[in-house]
């Protein structure tokens, strides 16, 4: 059973009250374990008062579950495979060469690399033949099959070969820009940099390769490229270290990045000519791999195509980099060597793109995954699958009162009542959990805790829009999550709106900025889950988007007009259909153009309904992807991707065939927020104990456990004044209102700030701090939220004594209240025997009271 620790000694009950704690092991976050930590040194000022909880103790399961709607049938057992990488080879010219990884899965999931063992045969011969190691080369024009054979099993690699006579020219986009990025000369801390080094500047990662060009062979009267003497170029005599160079050595002489360069130079170093055709992508293959812990190596590859059609291996000019080195470590050929077990990411770089490749190492040790332990769901289906590859076992499900506690806290963000609490547990049907989870929906205190999360994300608050604007718009999201109003129709009445802000109330969206291109990263980053802020000034860094795409995104926002209306604080709202952002670097005019997408046809049309169009269509690839993953990120704690507003491939999700199967589930269903928390909540995932088994201890990414959550600051406070039973008066609402009804992100509330409310000043998830604080501890334990409500005249405690309870019911009263539990036996006789020693049973609970809402039980969610 759960314990509250035992009541040591209460012998003070002024308003400082330390906490000795027990050695008795618990199950916290990291955002816990700091709580605990600045608890301790507070608690530790005086006399021992009342010990805080342990969290998350395993208590007997809860009752079989109906299952849910959405069903997944069981994979089946895993049979030995053989996989070829890339799956077809074209080859298109003489030089053309693709290198080959033959993989082999096993029984247990397990990969290997096989390409040296494994035995090569085209069918007809002569069209293509192994060349150097796995190597694949051209011979003649045609088309072939390679036959990938080992150990009886084999796969089938369909090759095309054109224009085998012709000899692919060296590129200074395709090659040359690579070959300096591979060897780190155009990052930030080298000749990358703004300012360059020792007067030699190239754009960061090679995202101008025009100016790269120029500065190359035309500055220093071409001293930097010697095309009468290549080897003598101070391109190479730097980097190589035959003389001074403060990047130190970066080329070996005779390496394939040195004879490349050299061979440019030799050919004049010549620019690339009109109409060359440009990267549209890379892929980096195998897309995943499972590798034993301790040494086992795994070669990867990485495939670049062109707009003309062509693809081509580019494997010797990526730059390779693992996530996690201690995991996975990757070297500059891209093999990959296992480590500690756990999963990283492999990332490749090739011009302007990165793709990532998960890598997950296992332990050495037995693992048997529990022959009754099935998937009903699509939800748990995909977590289980990849915890059977990373050898973990998922907790045992929380009981019925964690679980009651948990859901209302997350759907309504409130306790449930000591009588709803009663006739839960009491409950013996199957599906009671399912039938809970559709009453808290229906409840009119959902769309009030959703609606405050959309005022964080939209940044509603008075010096911007005015205490009249914000409570017209955030009462208008209310009432649109009230009537179900689908999400996609929600987003285009923000992005499309015009008109009076007083009389159409998403207007106040366009008020919160004025300048396009902060509009713009606002909607990419709180529609589309994408931070494009790096690109204002240069290409991002490890992500695809470029200033081109900054700017000609943020034109979706350049036609807005805007004028006073009569109201002199009302502004009104228009399309002007005049207007450019013109790009930082060039100065020019830019046309609008999607995210990773195609530029539409604005000619005579409103550019935001455009935009609308695109982002709200069921194909965007980001807009439901996004939404699914801000509401699975509020009932975990994190998001598949996290943080859930930075989905970038260098930040890939845990689960990524979840979130794909999540988001065409919620597309499919109207983009209905309802249906997907009732799907999530009803998931033996979300119903997890956050009790860790041995093999999931250190797990915090892959939900084989719920995580312990501190509760938000207004969650937190409507707990205690629901424990309490006395109201907070907040400042233009009614006494009795909740602290998530707020509207303004300027509460008033000392409370709520110290316990990180957002000031909604970005549109950033990370303005709302959960981090614990000493503050925080210090304010529960000797401010006046906590001890004012526990001794204020009408509250629980009061209505008890004027009912003449006993001390016992008031303990039972106060445990089922504030954490959805009875007491322990040595609970109950502790704090019955404190009561008694303290001669006043008002005064003794009343310290009782104290201590369980500084209980850490109390204000986390778990």
């Amino acid at each position: 059973m759960k314990s509250i620790r035992s009541i040591q000694s209460i012998q003070s009950m002024r308003p400082v009250r330390p906490v000795q704690r027990s050695h008795r092991r618990v199950t916290l976050s990291d955002s816990a374990r700091a709580f605990r930590r600045s608890s301790r040194v507070t608690l530790m000022l005086s006399a021992a008062a009342l010990a805080t909880p342990a969290l998350a103790q395993a208590q007997a399961s809860p009752p079989p579950l109906n299952p849910p709607p959405v069903t997944q049938p069981q994979p089946p057992a895993q049979a030995p495979s053989l996989h070829a990488c890339p799956p077809r080879i074209q080859l298109d010219a003489q030089n053309d060469v693709q290198c080959v990884v033959v993989v082999r899965t096993g029984a247990d999931g397990i990969t290997a690399d096989v390409s040296a063992q494994a035995q090569f045969t085209f069918t007809p011969a002569g069209i293509a033949a192994r060349t150097d190691g796995n190597a694949i080369g051209p011979l003649a024009d045609g088309a072939a099959v390679l036959t990938i054979t080992l150990d009886g099993q084999s796969v089938d690699v369909p090759v095309t070969v054109a224009q085998s006579a012709m000899v692919r020219p060296i590129s200074f986009r395709h090659d040359v820009a690579p070959a300096l990025m591979k060897a780190g000369c155009n990052n930030g801390a080298c000749h990358g940099n703004a300012r360059g080094q020792e007067g030699f500047r190239l754009s960061l990662f090679g995202f101008d390769p025009a100016m790269d060009y120029v500065n190359l062979t035309r500055q220093m009267s071409a001293r930097r490229v010697d095309v009468a003497d290549p080897s003598a170029s101070l391109m190479f005599l730097k980097a190589t270290a035959q003389v001074g160079h403060g990047g130190g050595q970066r080329l070996e002489v005779d390496d394939e990045l040195y004879r490349l360069l050299e061979s440019w130079v030799a050919a004049a170093a010549p620019d690339d000519p009109p109409g060359l055709a440009s990267l549209t992508g890379i892929s980096i293959r195998p897309k995943s791999c499972v590798l034993p812990a301790g040494g086992t190596t795994q070669p990867f590859i990485v495939q670049a195509t062109y707009s003309d059609g062509t693809d081509r291996d580019v494997t010797s000019l990526a730059v390779f980099q693992s996530l996690d080195d201690t995991v996975a470590a990757t070297d500059p050929a891209g093999l990959v060597t296992s480590g500690q077990p756990g999963e990283a990411f492999v990332m490749a770089r090739f011009g302007t793109f990165a793709e990532v490749s998960q890598v997950i190492v296992v332990p050495d040790r037995p693992f048997e995954w529990p022959a009754g332990l099935k998937a009903d769901n699509l939800i748990d289906a995909a977590v289980y699958e990849k915890l059977r590859k990373l050898r973990i076992l998922p907790s045992e499900p929380a009981d019925d009162g964690a679980f009651l506690r948990r859901v209302y806290l997350d759907i309504i963000g409130a306790l449930p009542t000591p009588d709803e609490y009663r006739a839960f547990t009491a409950d013996a049907s199957p599906d009671k959990r399912a039938r809970v989870i559709d009453a808290l929906l229906a409840r009119p205190e959902f769309p009030q805790v959703w609606a405050m999360k959309w005022a964080e994300m939209l940044r509603i608050e008075s010096t911007k829009l005015g205490v009249k604007g914000v409570h017209l718009y955030t009462n208008w999201i209310r009432d649109a999550i009230f009537r179900d109003v689908p999400l996609d129709d929600m987003v285009r009445s923000l992005l499309t709106a015009e008109g009076g802000a007083y009389h159409n109330a998403p207007v106040n969206f366009y008020l919160v900025e004025n300048d396009p291109t902060h509009v713009a990263e606002n909607v990419a980053q709180v529609f589309l889950g994408i931070r494009i802020q790096c690109a204002r000034c240069h290409n991002h860094p490890f992500e695809r988007w470029t200033q081109d795409d900054y700017y000609s995104f943020a034109a979706f926002f350049a036609q807005i007009g805007r004028k006073p209306a009569e109201d002199p604080r009302e502004m009104v709202l228009f399309n002007s259909g005049a207007g450019d952002v013109r790009h930082l670097r060039t100065n020019a005019a830019i046309a609008p153009k999607f995210l990773g997408g195609a530029s539409p046809d604005v000619a005579g049309r409103d550019r935001r309904a455009a935009l609308a169009e695109w982002l709200t269509a069921a194909d965007n690839p980001y807009f439901a992807r996004c939404f699914v993953n801000r509401v699975w990120a509020h009932f975990f704690g994190r998001g598949i991707v996290d943080p859930p507003d930075d989905v970038r491939v260098t930040n890939p999700p845990s689960h990524p065939e979840l979130l794909e199967q999540l988001a065409r589930r919620f597309v499919a269903g109207g983009y209905d927020v309802r249906g997907l928390v009732r799907d999530i909540c009803n998931s033996r995932t979300y119903q997890l104990s956050t009790a860790a088994n041995e093999t999931n201890a250190s797990d915090t990414r892959n939900f084989s456990r719920a995580m312990v959550r501190r509760l938000p600051a207004e969650t937190l406070m409507d707990a205690i004044c629901s424990v309490t039973g006395v109201p907070e008066k907040f400042r233009g609402l009614p006494l009795g209102a909740r602290a998530v009804e707020v509207a303004d992100a300027d509460a008033g509330n000392y409370f709520l700030t110290t316990f990180g409310r957002p000031a909604r000043q970005t549109a950033c998830t990370c303005e709302r701090r959960s981090e614990p604080t000493l503050s925080q501890a210090l304010h529960l334990i000797n401010g006046e939220t906590v001890w004012s409500k526990i001794k204020a005249g009408g509250g629980r405690l009061e209505q008890g004594l004027a009912a003449g309870k006993a001390p016992g019911e008031f303990v039972d009263d106060l445990y089922v209240a504030a954490l959805c539990r009875m007491p322990t036996d040595s609970e109950r006789q502790t704090a019955l025997k404190y009561v008694e020693s303290a001669g006043d049973v008002r005064k003794g609970m009343q310290d009782v009271y104290w201590a369980v809402l500084n209980a850490q039980e109390f204000v986390f969610n778990h």
